[in-house]
Protein backbone atom coordinates (compact mmCIF):
# COMPACT_ATOMS: atom_id res chain seq x y z
CA UNK A 1 0.00 0.00 0.00
CA UNK A 2 1.19 3.28 -0.80
CA UNK A 3 2.57 5.13 1.74
CA UNK A 4 0.74 8.54 2.91
CA UNK A 5 2.10 11.85 4.25
CA UNK A 6 -0.66 13.95 5.97
CA UNK A 7 -0.19 17.49 6.91
CA UNK A 8 -2.17 18.32 9.67
CA UNK A 9 -3.20 21.84 9.52
CA UNK A 10 -6.09 22.89 12.71
CA UNK A 11 -6.85 25.46 14.72
CA UNK A 12 -8.07 25.25 18.58
CA UNK A 13 -11.51 24.18 18.53
CA UNK A 14 -12.72 26.57 21.55
CA UNK A 15 -13.60 25.37 24.55
CA UNK A 16 -12.39 21.79 23.87
CA UNK A 17 -9.17 21.36 22.59
CA UNK A 18 -6.03 23.48 21.47
CA UNK A 19 -4.29 22.95 18.19
CA UNK A 20 -1.82 21.07 19.02
CA UNK A 21 -4.23 18.49 20.69
CA UNK A 22 -6.47 18.37 17.09
CA UNK A 23 -3.53 17.82 15.87
CA UNK A 24 -2.97 14.81 18.14
CA UNK A 25 -6.81 13.85 17.80
CA UNK A 26 -6.38 13.67 13.89
CA UNK A 27 -3.44 11.50 13.56
CA UNK A 28 -4.88 8.54 15.98
CA UNK A 29 -7.58 8.67 13.61
CA UNK A 30 -5.57 8.33 10.26
CA UNK A 31 -2.94 5.83 12.04
CA UNK A 32 -5.80 3.62 12.69
CA UNK A 33 -5.96 2.60 9.15
CA UNK A 34 -2.72 4.21 7.46
CA UNK A 35 -0.02 2.80 10.74
CA UNK A 36 3.03 3.76 8.00
CA UNK A 37 1.88 6.89 7.47
CA UNK A 38 4.05 10.39 7.83
CA UNK A 39 2.29 13.13 10.05
CA UNK A 40 3.47 16.44 9.72
CA UNK A 41 1.73 18.88 12.91
CA UNK A 42 1.31 22.22 12.09
CA UNK A 43 -0.95 23.96 14.82
CA UNK A 44 -2.43 26.75 13.09
CA UNK A 45 -4.71 30.06 14.41
CA UNK A 46 -5.65 33.55 12.45
CA UNK A 47 -4.64 36.35 14.90
CA UNK A 48 -7.09 35.49 17.70
CA UNK A 49 -7.22 33.38 20.68
CA UNK A 50 -5.16 30.27 20.73
CA UNK A 51 -2.25 32.44 18.03
CA UNK A 52 0.42 32.14 21.04
CA UNK A 53 0.30 28.77 21.75
CA UNK A 54 0.12 27.67 18.16
CA UNK A 55 2.84 29.48 16.89
CA UNK A 56 4.94 28.44 20.14
CA UNK A 57 4.21 24.71 19.34
CA UNK A 58 4.69 24.75 15.60
CA UNK A 59 8.29 26.25 16.43
CA UNK A 60 9.18 24.42 19.30
CA UNK A 61 9.12 27.93 21.40
CA UNK A 62 8.44 28.67 25.50
CA UNK A 63 5.57 30.26 26.91
CA UNK A 64 6.28 32.58 29.53
CA UNK A 65 4.12 33.33 32.01
CA UNK A 66 4.18 37.66 33.68
CA UNK A 67 1.79 39.01 36.31
CA UNK A 68 0.93 42.46 34.15
CA UNK A 69 -2.01 45.09 34.74
CA UNK A 70 -4.70 44.07 34.04
CA UNK A 71 -8.06 46.04 31.95
CA UNK A 72 -9.11 47.13 35.17
CA UNK A 73 -6.18 48.29 37.32
CA UNK A 74 -5.56 45.32 39.10
CA UNK A 75 -2.78 42.42 38.81
CA UNK A 76 -4.02 39.67 36.26
CA UNK A 77 -1.94 36.61 34.87
CA UNK A 78 -0.68 36.94 31.39
CA UNK A 79 2.23 35.47 28.99
CA UNK A 80 4.00 35.70 26.18
CA UNK A 81 5.72 33.27 23.54
CA UNK A 82 9.25 33.34 22.61
CA UNK A 83 9.32 30.99 19.28
CA UNK A 84 12.12 28.46 18.72
CA UNK A 85 14.96 30.52 17.06
CA UNK A 86 14.70 32.79 20.27
CA UNK A 87 14.31 36.14 17.73
CA UNK A 88 10.05 36.20 17.54
CA UNK A 89 7.78 37.03 20.35
CA UNK A 90 4.27 36.54 20.17
CA UNK A 91 1.67 38.78 22.12
CA UNK A 92 -2.19 37.83 22.46
CA UNK A 93 -3.30 41.74 24.09
CA UNK A 94 -6.19 39.80 25.48
CA UNK A 95 -3.51 38.04 27.66
CA UNK A 96 -3.61 41.23 29.78
CA UNK A 97 -6.12 43.06 28.43
CA UNK A 98 -8.94 40.93 27.75
CA UNK A 99 -12.83 41.08 28.36
CA UNK A 100 -11.89 37.68 30.47
CA UNK A 101 -10.66 39.45 33.05
CA UNK A 102 -13.63 41.58 33.95
CA UNK A 103 -16.83 40.82 34.94
CA UNK A 104 -19.88 41.78 33.31
CA UNK A 105 -21.14 44.02 36.65
CA UNK A 106 -18.10 45.57 36.30
CA UNK A 107 -16.84 46.68 33.13
CA UNK A 108 -15.54 50.05 33.07
CA UNK A 109 -14.74 50.95 29.39
CA UNK A 110 -14.33 54.65 30.60
CA UNK A 111 -11.38 53.86 32.64
CA UNK A 112 -10.07 50.18 31.21
CA UNK A 113 -6.56 50.54 30.13
CA UNK A 114 -4.23 48.59 27.60
CA UNK A 115 -1.26 49.02 30.17
CA UNK A 116 -0.70 45.56 30.94
CA UNK A 117 -0.13 44.97 26.78
CA UNK A 118 2.73 47.39 27.16
CA UNK A 119 4.39 45.83 29.86
CA UNK A 120 4.20 42.35 27.83
CA UNK A 121 5.60 44.22 24.99
CA UNK A 122 8.61 45.94 26.96
CA UNK A 123 8.79 42.23 28.49
CA UNK A 124 9.57 40.69 25.03
CA UNK A 125 12.20 43.79 24.69
CA UNK A 126 13.99 42.50 27.35
CA UNK A 127 14.24 39.02 25.65
CA UNK A 128 16.45 41.13 22.96
CA UNK A 129 13.69 39.72 19.78
CA UNK A 130 14.45 41.34 16.80
CA UNK A 131 10.53 40.86 15.71
CA UNK A 132 7.43 40.74 17.57
CA UNK A 133 3.54 39.22 16.40
CA UNK A 134 1.27 41.31 18.34
CA UNK A 135 -2.35 39.50 18.03
CA UNK A 136 -5.52 42.34 18.75
CA UNK A 137 -8.99 40.95 19.71
CA UNK A 138 -10.90 40.35 22.33
CA UNK A 139 -10.09 43.07 24.81
CA UNK A 140 -11.41 44.70 27.19
CA UNK A 141 -10.18 48.19 26.57
CA UNK A 142 -11.24 51.42 24.81
CA UNK A 143 -8.39 53.38 25.17
CA UNK A 144 -7.05 53.87 21.93
CA UNK A 145 -3.65 52.22 23.30
CA UNK A 146 -2.87 55.31 24.92
CA UNK A 147 -2.62 52.56 28.60
CA UNK A 148 -0.13 50.24 26.22
CA UNK A 149 1.96 53.74 25.33
CA UNK A 150 1.97 54.51 28.79
CA UNK A 151 3.71 51.39 29.89
CA UNK A 152 6.31 51.95 27.42
CA UNK A 153 7.51 55.52 27.96
CA UNK A 154 4.94 57.69 26.71
CA UNK A 155 2.94 60.86 28.63
CA UNK A 156 0.14 62.45 28.08
CA UNK A 157 -1.14 65.89 29.63
CA UNK A 158 -4.38 68.02 29.72
CA UNK A 159 -4.31 71.76 29.32
CA UNK A 160 -2.63 71.88 33.37
CA UNK A 161 0.28 69.88 32.32
CA UNK A 162 -1.53 67.29 34.81
CA UNK A 163 -1.00 63.56 33.60
CA UNK A 164 -3.98 62.42 32.33
CA UNK A 165 -5.59 59.13 34.18
CA UNK A 166 -5.92 56.04 32.29
CA UNK A 167 -8.99 54.85 29.99
CA UNK A 168 -10.39 56.25 27.07
CA UNK A 169 -13.02 58.74 28.93
CA UNK A 170 -10.26 60.75 30.15
CA UNK A 171 -8.66 61.35 26.33
CA UNK A 172 -10.98 64.17 25.85
CA UNK A 173 -9.23 66.48 27.74
CA UNK A 174 -5.74 65.20 25.70
CA UNK A 175 -3.51 68.58 25.31
CA UNK A 176 -0.01 67.46 24.89
CA UNK A 177 1.46 64.03 24.25
CA UNK A 178 5.76 63.55 25.00
CA UNK A 179 6.94 60.70 23.53
CA UNK A 180 10.81 61.52 24.70
CA UNK A 181 10.76 58.77 26.98
CA UNK A 182 9.55 56.01 24.28
CA UNK A 183 11.44 52.77 24.59
CA UNK A 184 14.05 53.63 21.88
CA UNK A 185 14.72 49.69 21.20
CA UNK A 186 11.07 49.77 19.52
CA UNK A 187 13.01 51.13 16.74
CA UNK A 188 15.00 48.03 16.25
CA UNK A 189 11.96 45.95 16.33
CA UNK A 190 9.82 44.63 13.48
CA UNK A 191 6.39 44.50 14.77
CA UNK A 192 3.53 42.81 12.69
CA UNK A 193 -0.01 43.14 14.37
CA UNK A 194 -2.47 40.38 13.41
CA UNK A 195 -5.60 42.35 12.65
CA UNK A 196 -8.71 40.51 11.10
CA UNK A 197 -10.82 43.67 11.57
CA UNK A 198 -11.12 46.92 8.91
CA UNK A 199 -12.97 48.89 11.24
CA UNK A 200 -11.48 52.69 12.10
CA UNK A 201 -10.88 54.20 15.07
CA UNK A 202 -14.08 56.62 15.08
CA UNK A 203 -17.23 57.13 13.27
CA UNK A 204 -20.22 54.66 12.82
CA UNK A 205 -18.12 51.43 11.91
CA UNK A 206 -15.42 52.82 14.92
CA UNK A 207 -14.30 51.35 17.75
CA UNK A 208 -16.31 52.81 19.94
CA UNK A 209 -19.92 52.45 18.42
CA UNK A 210 -18.95 48.77 17.64
CA UNK A 211 -16.99 47.06 20.08
CA UNK A 212 -17.99 49.54 23.16
CA UNK A 213 -21.68 47.83 24.10
CA UNK A 214 -19.37 44.22 24.45
CA UNK A 215 -17.74 45.79 27.18
CA UNK A 216 -20.58 47.61 28.89
CA UNK A 217 -20.65 51.07 27.38
CA UNK A 218 -24.02 52.68 27.55
CA UNK A 219 -25.41 54.54 24.44
CA UNK A 220 -24.08 57.66 26.47
CA UNK A 221 -20.68 56.36 26.91
CA UNK A 222 -20.73 55.28 23.11
CA UNK A 223 -20.54 59.23 22.09
CA UNK A 224 -17.94 60.03 24.73
CA UNK A 225 -15.70 57.15 24.03
CA UNK A 226 -15.77 58.18 19.81
CA UNK A 227 -15.28 62.01 20.89
CA UNK A 228 -12.55 61.23 23.21
CA UNK A 229 -10.74 58.49 20.58
CA UNK A 230 -11.52 61.35 17.40
CA UNK A 231 -9.91 63.95 19.97
CA UNK A 232 -6.89 61.52 20.89
CA UNK A 233 -6.68 60.86 17.01
CA UNK A 234 -6.48 64.80 16.31
CA UNK A 235 -3.69 65.40 18.68
CA UNK A 236 -1.79 62.29 17.45
CA UNK A 237 -2.28 63.74 13.78
CA UNK A 238 -0.63 67.62 14.79
CA UNK A 239 1.66 66.76 17.12
CA UNK A 240 3.21 63.41 15.76
CA UNK A 241 1.91 63.79 12.06
CA UNK A 242 0.68 60.49 11.82
CA UNK A 243 -3.06 60.07 10.47
CA UNK A 244 -4.38 57.32 12.71
CA UNK A 245 -8.64 57.62 12.78
CA UNK A 246 -8.97 56.34 9.13
CA UNK A 247 -6.79 53.07 8.68
CA UNK A 248 -8.49 50.48 8.35
CA UNK A 249 -8.22 48.68 11.39
CA UNK A 250 -7.71 51.19 13.76
CA UNK A 251 -10.33 50.74 15.57
CA UNK A 252 -9.45 46.95 16.78
CA UNK A 253 -9.51 46.14 20.49
CA UNK A 254 -10.70 49.68 21.27
CA UNK A 255 -8.38 51.73 19.17
CA UNK A 256 -5.04 49.79 20.07
CA UNK A 257 -4.54 49.41 16.70
CA UNK A 258 -4.59 53.21 16.34
CA UNK A 259 -1.84 53.79 19.71
CA UNK A 260 0.09 50.85 17.59
CA UNK A 261 -0.11 52.98 14.22
CA UNK A 262 1.06 55.84 16.48
CA UNK A 263 3.83 55.27 18.83
CA UNK A 264 5.22 51.86 17.01
CA UNK A 265 6.77 51.43 13.58
CA UNK A 266 4.33 48.68 13.35
CA UNK A 267 2.39 47.11 10.27
CA UNK A 268 -1.47 45.54 10.11
CA UNK A 269 -1.58 42.21 8.52
CA UNK A 270 -4.60 39.57 8.51
CA UNK A 271 -3.53 37.27 11.16
CA UNK A 272 -3.89 34.31 9.15
CA UNK A 273 -1.15 35.40 6.61
CA UNK A 274 1.31 35.89 9.69
CA UNK A 275 0.48 32.62 11.43
CA UNK A 276 0.73 30.94 7.41
CA UNK A 277 4.31 32.95 7.47
CA UNK A 278 5.93 31.78 10.89
CA UNK A 279 4.75 28.03 10.53
CA UNK A 280 5.89 27.57 7.10
CA UNK A 281 3.17 25.84 6.09
CA UNK A 282 3.28 25.93 2.35
CA UNK A 283 7.26 24.53 2.89
CA UNK A 284 6.01 21.82 4.87
CA UNK A 285 2.93 21.15 2.13
CA UNK A 286 5.62 20.18 -0.34
CA UNK A 287 4.72 16.57 -1.14
CA UNK A 288 2.12 15.93 0.83
CA UNK A 289 -0.96 13.76 -0.29
CA UNK A 290 -3.65 15.32 1.60
CA UNK A 291 -4.01 18.62 4.33
CA UNK A 292 -6.27 18.35 6.93
CA UNK A 293 -7.64 21.28 8.52
CA UNK A 294 -10.26 22.83 10.70
CA UNK A 295 -12.09 24.53 13.61
CA UNK A 296 -14.80 24.15 15.66
CA UNK A 297 -17.36 26.28 13.36
CA UNK A 298 -17.09 26.25 9.23
CA UNK A 299 -19.82 28.61 7.82
CA UNK A 300 -19.89 31.56 5.07
CA UNK A 301 -17.78 33.63 8.12
CA UNK A 302 -14.80 31.30 7.74
CA UNK A 303 -14.15 33.11 3.97
CA UNK A 304 -12.98 35.65 5.92
CA UNK A 305 -9.56 34.77 7.17
CA UNK A 306 -10.65 32.27 9.20
CA UNK A 307 -8.14 29.35 9.33
CA UNK A 308 -9.57 26.75 7.13
CA UNK A 309 -9.60 29.13 4.43
CA UNK A 310 -6.01 30.36 4.90
CA UNK A 311 -4.59 26.68 4.87
CA UNK A 312 -6.88 25.92 2.06
CA UNK A 313 -5.62 28.40 -0.17
CA UNK A 314 -1.93 27.73 0.57
CA UNK A 315 -3.04 23.94 0.11
CA UNK A 316 -4.50 25.13 -3.13
CA UNK A 317 -1.24 26.37 -4.43
CA UNK A 318 0.37 23.62 -3.87
CA UNK A 319 -1.91 21.32 -5.27
CA UNK A 320 -2.69 19.05 -2.11
CA UNK A 321 -6.56 18.47 -1.52
CA UNK A 322 -7.45 19.72 1.18
CA UNK A 323 -9.90 18.09 4.38
CA UNK A 324 -11.67 20.53 6.69
CA UNK A 325 -13.28 18.65 10.22
CA UNK A 326 -15.31 20.39 12.52
CA UNK A 327 -18.19 20.61 15.15
CA UNK A 328 -20.67 22.41 13.34
CA UNK A 329 -21.07 23.58 9.92
CA UNK A 330 -23.32 26.47 9.34
CA UNK A 331 -24.79 27.88 6.42
CA UNK A 332 -23.07 29.19 3.39
CA UNK A 333 -20.19 26.74 3.44
CA UNK A 334 -20.78 25.80 -0.48
CA UNK A 335 -18.10 29.35 -1.29
CA UNK A 336 -15.66 27.14 0.43
CA UNK A 337 -15.16 24.22 -2.57
CA UNK A 338 -13.41 26.49 -4.99
CA UNK A 339 -11.26 28.09 -2.82
CA UNK A 340 -9.52 24.98 -2.24
CA UNK A 341 -11.44 22.84 0.38
CA UNK A 342 -12.30 19.57 -1.41
CA UNK A 343 -14.64 18.12 1.37
CA UNK A 344 -16.12 19.70 5.38
CA UNK A 345 -16.52 16.78 7.72
CA UNK A 346 -18.83 17.26 11.03
CA UNK A 347 -17.50 15.29 14.20
CA UNK A 348 -20.68 15.67 15.98
CA UNK A 349 -22.23 11.38 16.05
CA UNK A 350 -24.96 12.49 17.63
CA UNK A 351 -27.42 14.81 19.37
CA UNK A 352 -26.03 15.98 22.81
CA UNK A 353 -25.18 18.65 24.99
CA UNK A 354 -22.93 21.22 24.18
CA UNK A 355 -20.58 20.69 27.12
CA UNK A 356 -20.54 16.97 27.00
CA UNK A 357 -19.64 17.19 22.70
CA UNK A 358 -16.74 19.85 24.05
CA UNK A 359 -15.43 17.41 26.33
CA UNK A 360 -15.57 14.73 23.81
CA UNK A 361 -13.59 16.52 21.22
CA UNK A 362 -10.59 14.45 21.00
CA UNK A 363 -12.47 11.27 20.86
CA UNK A 364 -14.84 12.63 18.26
CA UNK A 365 -12.05 14.01 16.09
CA UNK A 366 -10.63 11.00 16.18
CA UNK A 367 -13.41 8.89 14.89
CA UNK A 368 -14.24 10.97 12.30
CA UNK A 369 -10.58 10.76 10.74
CA UNK A 370 -10.51 7.85 10.83
CA UNK A 371 -13.68 7.16 8.52
CA UNK A 372 -12.36 9.64 6.58
CA UNK A 373 -9.14 7.30 6.04
CA UNK A 374 -10.90 4.83 5.59
CA UNK A 375 -12.78 6.80 2.94
CA UNK A 376 -9.43 7.91 1.47
CA UNK A 377 -8.44 4.09 1.45
CA UNK A 378 -11.26 2.50 -0.39
CA UNK A 379 -11.18 5.50 -2.87
CA UNK A 380 -7.62 4.34 -4.03
CA UNK A 381 -8.37 0.51 -4.22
Amino acid sequence: MKKYTFVLAPDSFKESLTAKEVCIAMESGLKAVFPDATFIHVPMADGGEGTTQSLIDATGGTLHPLIVTGPLGTPVEACFGITGNGRTAIIEMASASGIQHTRRENRSPLSATTYGTGELIRACLDKGVSEIILGIGGSATNDGGAGMARALGVCFYDAQDTLLPEGGGALSRLKRIDISGLDPRLAAVNIQIACDVTNPLCGGSGASAIFGPQKGATPEMVTRLDESLRHYADVISRQLGKNVADIPGSGAAGGLGAGLLAFTGCTLRPGIDIVLQYSQLDQKLIGADYCFTGEGRIDHQTAFGKTPFGVAKAAKAAGIPVIAITGSIGEGTEALYPQGIGAIFSIVPQADSLPHLLRKGAVNITQTCENVGRLIKLAAQ
